[in-house]
């Protein structure tokens, strides 16, 4: 069957090994990891150097608020970066604005960016701003965060290794929760009350994974603890467990009822009619550890406070992705597409038009 762009959202496995996979530009022995599906960055070598890089539509949705909206438009770029292990250090922007966008709107989204990368220890190194006819919220522009750090201190998802442990921060649906939370609180409040949709909304703190990561890479990289780590974007936590076993050609086997998860999130995507482990999860992490460093990553999640578990472990290609649940088991399938737009879109429809 021909490959087909997808109605929304990104591009399949296919459409990418179809079409950007093999026009890569000039080919260069510093690129040590290129462009790959499912795989959050690429990696550049300079000398005993390394450089992971990430680049990403710059998402503003002014209904957050200009704190909350730049915050979250800075961290998806950094969680990605983060991924590598490596510290995410610089930043380079884009921003294509609508015309609608005035001079204190500007001061107000931008001194956020600047306080959150301030923050984060990352530098604004370079960049374009202007307003656009044709533009408009939330994507207004394009950005690249580079992390930096010695060449052999840097994972990505291709690294995962046979007899891994497989651990899963915060759960299910994270950025699904948040999104909804700050956007339909009320009909959230009706169906559970003020001090749950209270809960909710601080869910949206949570979408990032830079301290997940951070956290997780302390304890040690490759032999020495962390072998891979993936951020649950699009299609959530069973997108991500698929690509990252595909990325490192390895199969994995799930306890699906092992997987850390939070309850307001849990309720939210019911309420909407949405699959939580196929739905958009920024600030969830994939990790994958060696065995004996497993139980120390789980120590220094929770020493962060951040909520983790182990939820199975590593193994051959041949035996594929099977996920038990409630002791039956089925072999896990990549979603292709994210229930959370139309859900998102339906609830718009009904709520906010």
């Amino acid at each position: 069957m021909e490959a087909k762009l997808p109605d929304f959202g990104k591009v399949t496995p296919d459409i990418f090994a179809e079409i950007i996979l093999p026009q890569l530009g000039a080919k260069n022995a510093a690129v040590v990891v290129g462009p790959q599906s499912g795989v959050d960055v690429g990696v550049i070598e300079v000398g005993n150097v390394a450089m992971a890089l990430t680049s990403d539509p710059v998402y503003i949705v002014p209904g957050f608020g200009w704190e909350r909206a730049a915050w979250f438009a800075i961290h998806i770029l950094a969680s990605d970066a983060a991924t590598s292990g490596l510290k995410p250090t610089y930043l380079t922007i884009d921003l294509n604005l609508p015309l609608s966008m005035t001079k204190d709107d500007l001061e107000e989204m931008w001194g956020a960016m600047h306080r959150t990368c301030e923050e984060m220890g990352v530098a604004i190194v370079t960049g374009h701003t202007a307003r656009y006819e044709g533009c408009n919220y939330p994507m207004v522009g394009g950005a690249t965060m580079i992390a930096v750090g010695p060449k052999d201190a840097y994972v990505t998802p291709t690294m995962a290794r046979i007899g891994d442990r497989v651990i899963i921060t915060k759960g299910p649906a994270i950025e699904t929760a948040g999104l909804f939370a700050v956007n339909f609180r009320e009909p959230i409040e009706e169906a559970f009350g003020r001090d749950f949709a209270d809960r909710a909304e601080e869910i949206f703190w949570k979408m990032s994974v830079v301290e997940d990561a951070m956290a997780a890479v302390s304890v040690g990289v490759r032999d020495h603890g962390v072998t891979s780590m993936h951020d649950a974007t699009e299609c959530g936590v069973w997108g991500a467990l698929f690509e990252v076993a595909n990325a490192s050609d390895v199969g994995m086997r799930i306890v699906k009822d092992d997987i850390v998860r939070i309850d307001e999130a849990m309720k939210i995507c019911e309420l909407f009619g949405i699959d939580p482990f196929k739905s958009i999860s920024e600030g969830t992490l994939i990790i994958t550890a060696r065995p004996r460093h497993a139980d120390a990553v789980l120590a220094a999640l929770k020493a962060e406070d951040i909520e983790a578990s182990d939820v199975g472990e590593v193994v051959e290609a041949s035996k594929g992705i099977r996920v038990i649940e409630k002791g039956h088991e089925f072999e896990l399938e990549h979603p292709q597409v994210d229930p959370f737009w139309a859900a998102f879109g339906d609830a718009w429809r009904k709520y906010r038009v």
